[in-house]
């Protein structure tokens, strides 16, 4: 283990939140020390695109400085609300609306996504919500050792797209044996 086993209090309130409402594959908890740890060099807006049951989102908050603003999205209606009230005084602001709405808050300095998300979102709105040195974060990839990034035996288009594209200096890390976390820093 490389980090103290306790995790803060308000990612442990969102854990429990996903089991009541049947969630056991949720962010990782080393993908959200990673996360924590990301956040901690930031300023400005943050934003996670569906929030699920807020898992993410309180990761953000446990590292992000104070003045930071955390954003996140969730389309349910019940887990939106539901995570509005379990975050009423955790100084993160969660919306009832689909990630997408998420660019009237734009630019960000970070974007939390996980691949299932980013596979089936414009890529391009992804991007042009990010302002210069932003970073993006999309958690739940397969690791990978080969080039191009293999997942199943096919290549992994996604995660190819993202470590290709000139406009990041990008990075897979692997967080755990069978998991990583792509990260992107817009030039």
């Amino acid at each position: 283990m490389s980090a103290p086993p306790d995790l803060p209090e308000i990612v442990t309130r969102a854990l429990r939140m996903s089991l009541q409402h049947g969630y056991v594959m949720t962010s990782r908890t080393e993908t959200g020390r990673l996360l924590a740890t990301l956040a901690a060099t930031r300023s400005g807006t943050m934003a996670e695109c569906g929030t699920g049951c807020g898992v993410g989102a309180a990761w953000l908050r446990t590292g992000a400085p104070k003045a930071t603003r955390v954003l996140t999205a969730e389309l349910d209606p019940e887990l939106a609300h539901g995570v509005m009230e379990m975050f009423a005084g955790d100084d993160i602001d969660v919306m009832h609306a689909d990630w997408a709405s998420l660019a009237e808050h734009a630019p960000f300095s970070l974007i939390f996504i996980d691949a299932e998300s980013a596979r089936h979102s414009p890529r391009e709105e992804i991007v042009d919500m990010l302002e210069t040195g932003g970073m993006i974060v999309i958690d739940d990839f397969t690791p990978s050792a080969d080039w191009p990034p293999m997942d199943s035996g096919r290549v992994d288009q996604l995660r190819q797209e993202w470590l290709a594209d000139e406009r990041f200096t990008s990075a897979d890390v692997m967080v755990a044996s069978d998991t990583s976390v792509l990260i992107a820093v817009k030039r």
